[in-house]
């Protein structure tokens, strides 16, 4: 390490988590207390005076404690929302490290990125620790549409340590990653060096690259550029290369202009993106940490993750601040598939300080991600952070309206008067909004103390502004348009589902693969602990009912005589009804994009899981795709068709919705049939065809009727096949296209249906290495391919609608095999018929209905001997009373109203032992004493069952 031509050492660290104690060779070097910032350290001293071996000593502290002790100090009453560990707003550390209504609250310490020894020699010389590329149209200014007639402008800068000689040069080179073919290499001018920055502009007159696009919008064309700095007799102090690209993106906030309305746009502003100077529809949903420890995430594993997403049809993640600003391997994937990555600054739900010193830390913070960041095309957008302005602040302005004031002036000092003017200091390329979800601004100017003057109300009846993000955990609405927001773009919404038995099983012990055991509650952290509990049933209980509540409105009940069969059932019913959410709720924001509102934007939250836990997650911890991905990666499609059933009025409307950007014609057929597959007579009282002709951009109503005026023999036993063929030309393409999309709708919900067992048979062909799947006796809803653990990959479709005597072929993407190839065998086919079992099944002490969002229950089932019914015992996690046991739901002849009373009081009295004693004695101690009672109730009691319907408690 003791080079003799060495002038200078440093120790750089580009990430340390959080609070850390720098020590080499014995002496103090500093303290960090940022895990966003890269820190540099001259040790050159402490090196020159160690007379032993060097030592680097790190110790980290424990950021619970430590933001405690400051929150002491600072803020002793101070109240906002806590996950589990309080306080995340005092550090500036992966927020969601203390927990999430999504994720575990580990808070792990440590380096979590690479560390280096820098040695530079006497010679003047640098080490580049940062590079700056911002690629924008000459003119171009950060919240305003680019004029794509202007050349393009490089500006090059490199932060480094070490010392450079006077009046250094810089050149670049762009070179074509796919051809080889150098674009142009040529000298900077006006070459500037600011502190530890060297900077040079150059504008590429007569140059034409190839542009890059996002997904499905054109090819996603990169190039490298070689920036040199060179000294006197050219000698090379630096050379970095980047992948980069050409594209400007731009957030439209402008005001709706008179040519807009003259189009049927309703007055206010947009909101929508702009790349290359085209407006589009950005489809896709929102990415948090894919694992609760960095080190774990490999290139790898991100690349199988962008790969679901572009087999999803996602052109744009929204990058959920609260996470970590993502690595530059990360933004290179979403580079090279054409993924926009809409980031943000990592501040979310929280009032964050604004004294000096953090302000400080917040400023280095950003201008060091802002130039690590700035030349990849995929980035889209700098967002101050997630909800503040749209949760934060109105919930201040409700409950301490003498505070509002205050805490808007503190949330502009923080996100307008510092942030903002960073990011442009440091691009010109992207725009930068102060929050997630916004009303967006009223005035733009830079020179003012406050730049940016935001809306905050919109108090305009009929003008749309800014972004939404909705979420309704009251079921009986979901599926019901008029609740969904009507806005410009929709950044957030969903509703949470179970993952797949195949993934608890990886973390759960097969005695915990139960609806409402305790592994599986206490991973639920919706709703959050708010505090560092073990025992949050309570909150969690909600939860867990809301997902049930949901299932029991909608769907069939799972009823399945083997325990953990019936669990997976069941948490694939979950899946079920998210998906079918969502998909109504991506097609009505879809269908905006024709509408007054002139919507162009679905991202849904959210797009993967960080572990295995109950979640809005469409793709599982270790990357299985639950029903909600193929779901939203068919309605994501360029052209669809979607039916609108307002179950209220009974009026169905058929729209056919396109984000191309040249209009499309063709035909949707209309095919009435008996879940037999059986067609009905008269076609139900529809036309078999409708045509098309939808304009760029754009949606249409194709047809319209009510339910009242089809001739539906039996609604229960009817569904309507929508399928759509048109042609039309993708983006940036002369080529004709054919376009195809296939919907359903049924005139009762799924749980109503008659549903028949449709017969389904699977076979595999080892040569095309497809499966197909074949109705021989009916029509198969939600048709499930799935596959066995130790596999990773997805199919080319799934919950899709087979007819009889129809043969889909499917392939299947293996993106991970510890099989051997032996997976295929473990392929099954199920569709919603195979939710349920016959309906023979009695329960003698069913409790019906138990489960509406305040309590959760333990199932326990045992068979005795043929003839005898299954038990069902429910036992509540707290002693509420149940005022809808659903006693009086029991018809059992000889169930008498005494007994009913000392069922009531037995429930309470064991859920007072259950809170004692733990549920896993309790449940022992009553299948001995349910088994006695069954047997005493079944010798005393003549039952007669052949009228009641199966009661199907989750557990």
């Amino acid at each position: 390490m003791r080079l003799k031509d060495a002038e200078s050492t440093w120790l750089v660290f580009d990430g340390l988590d959080t609070f850390a104690t720098v020590e080499f060779c014995g002496k103090y070097v500093a303290s960090t207390n940022n895990q966003y910032r890269q820190y540099s350290f001259d040790v050159s001293q402490i090196l020159e005076g160690c007379n032993e071996d060097p030592i680097l000593k790190i110790d980290f502290g424990s950021a619970p404690n430590i933001v405690n002790a400051i929150a002491e100090d600072l803020w002793p009453d101070g109240i906002q929302q806590t996950y589990e560990y309080p306080n995340r707003w005092f550090m500036r550390k992966e927020q969601s490290d203390f927990g999430w209504d999504w994720g575990p609250a580990f808070a792990p310490a440590g380096p979590w990125k690479p560390a280096y020894i820098v040695q530079l020699p006497k010679a003047q010389n640098i080490h580049v620790l940062n590079t700056d590329l911002d690629i924008y149209r000459k003119g171009q200014i950060n919240h305003l549409p680019p004029d794509q007639s202007q050349p393009w402008v490089v500006n090059a800068s490199i932060d480094f340590v070490g010392s450079l000689p006077p009046n250094p040069s810089m050149s670049i080179e762009f070179k074509d990653t796919k051809s080889g073919e150098i674009l142009t290499s040529k000298r900077i001018g006006n070459v500037t060096v600011s502190g530890n920055s060297v900077t040079g502009v150059t504008v590429l007159g007569g140059v034409t690259p190839k542009l890059w696009w996002p997904l499905g919008l054109g090819d996603q064309n990169l190039y490298n550029i070689t920036v040199t700095v060179t000294g006197h007799q050219n000698q090379t102090l630096a050379h970095v290369t980047k992948r980069t690209g050409f594209r400007t993106i731009f957030l439209n906030q402008r005001n709706i202009t008179d040519a807009q309305l003259a189009q049927g746009i309703a007055p206010g502003a947009n909101w929508h993106f702009e790349v290359n100077g085209h407006e589009f529809y950005a489809k896709g949903s929102n990415i948090i940490p894919p694992d609760a420890f960095w080190p774990r995430v490999t290139e790898a594993r991100m690349a199988r993750l962008f790969d679901a997403v572009v087999a999803g049809n996602q052109n744009m993640l929204r990058v959920w601040s609260s996470g970590i600003y993502l690595h530059d391997f990360i933004y290179d994937l979403a580079d090279e598939r054409g993924i926009l990555l809409w980031s943000e600054f990592e501040f979310s739900d929280a009032l964050y300080p604004v004294d000096d010193a953090f302000l400080d830390n917040i400023a280095a913070e950003v201008v060091y991600n802002v130039r690590r960041v700035n030349h990849h095309p995929s980035l889209a957008l700098w967002a101050g952070g997630n909800e503040i302005e749209s949760l934060m602040l109105p919930t201040v302005e409700r409950k301490a309206p003498e505070e509002y004031a205050k805490y808007v002036g503190e949330y502009e000092k923080l996100y307008i008067s510092l942030i903002l003017p960073l990011v442009y200091q440091n691009t010109r390329s992207i725009t930068y909004s102060p929050s997630s979800t916004t009303e967006g601004y009223l005035d733009v100017d830079l020179s003012a103390p406050v730049p940016m003057v935001e809306r905050y109300h919109n108090t305009t009846p009929g003008s749309y502004y800014g972004d939404t993000d909705f979420y309704n955990y009251d079921s009986s609405v979901s599926f019901n348009s008029h609740v969904y927001p009507v806005g410009r773009f929709a950044n957030e919404f969903g509703y949470h589902s179970m993952p797949s038995l195949q993934t608890w099983q990886q973390a759960v012990d097969p005695e915990d693969l139960h609806f409402n055991s305790t592994t599986v509650m206490l991973r639920n952290h919706h709703y959050p602990a708010g505090g560092t509990f073990t025992d949050n049933f309570h909150n969690t209980s909600l939860g867990m009912g809301e997902m049930t509540i949901a299932v029991q409105r909608y769907y069939p009940i799972p009823n399945k005589l083997d325990s953990v069969a019936n669990f997976s059932a069941w948490c694939h019913a979950t899946q079920l009804f998210q998906a079918d959410m969502y998909k109504s709720e991506i097609q009505f924001y879809r269908r905006g994009s024709g509408m007054p509102e002139r919507q162009l934007g679905s991202l849904y939250w959210q797009l993967e899981d960080i572990w295995q836990a109950p979640s809005w997650a469409g793709i599982e911890y270790g990357g299985r795709w639950k029903v909600l991905h193929y779901v939203s990666r068919d309605i994501y499609q360029p052209i669809i068709v979607s039916p609108f059933w307002n179950y209220t009025t009974g009026d169905l409307d058929l729209y056919v919705t396109s984000d191309l950007w040249e209009s499309a014609k063709g035909k949707v057929n209309l095919t009435w049939l008996d879940l037999s597959g059986t067609p009905l007579p008269h076609n139900a009282g529809t036309p078999g065809s409708v045509p098309f002709n939808v304009g760029a951009l754009n949606t249409t109503k194709i047809y319209s009727t009510n339910i009242k005026n089809l001739t539906l023999p039996n609604p229960k036993d009817a569904i309507l096949v929508l399928s759509l063929s048109g042609e039309g030309h993708l983006p940036n393409s002369d080529k004709k296209t054919t376009f195809t999309h296939q919907n359903h709708f049924t005139p009762v919900f799924p749980k109503d249906l008659a549903l028949v067992d449709p017969g389904l048979e699977l076979s595999y062909n080892t040569k095309s290495k497809t499966f197909t799947v074949e109705a021989k006796s009916g029509v198969s809803l939600y048709t499930w391919l799935d596959y066995p653990a130790d596999v990773v990959g997805y199919f080319d479709e799934n919950a899709f609608v087979l007819l009889p005597g129809q043969k889909k072929e499917i392939g299947f993407t293996v993106q991970e095999d510890n099989t051997d190839g032996k997976w295929v065998q473990g392929v099954t086919v199920q569709s919603l018929w195979n939710q349920t079992l016959e309906k023979h099944i009695s329960n003698v002490f069913g409790i019906l209905d138990w489960h509406h969002g305040e309590l959760c229950f333990l199932y326990n089932s045992g068979s005795l001997f043929q003839g005898i019914d299954i038990v069902r015992l429910v036992t509540a996690y707290s002693p509420v009373l149940p005022s809808q046991a659903g006693y009086s739901k029991i018809k059992l002849n000889g169930l008498t109203g005494g007994l009913n009373t000392i069922g009531i009081i037995g429930i309470i009295i064991s859920a007072q032992i259950v809170d004692r004693l733990g549920r896993r004695r309790c449940l022992m101690l009553g299948s001995a004493m349910l088994f006695a009672v069954e047997i005493i109730v079944g010798s005393l009691l003549s039952i007669d069952v052949s009228s009641k319907r199966s009661l199907a408690n989750p557990f």
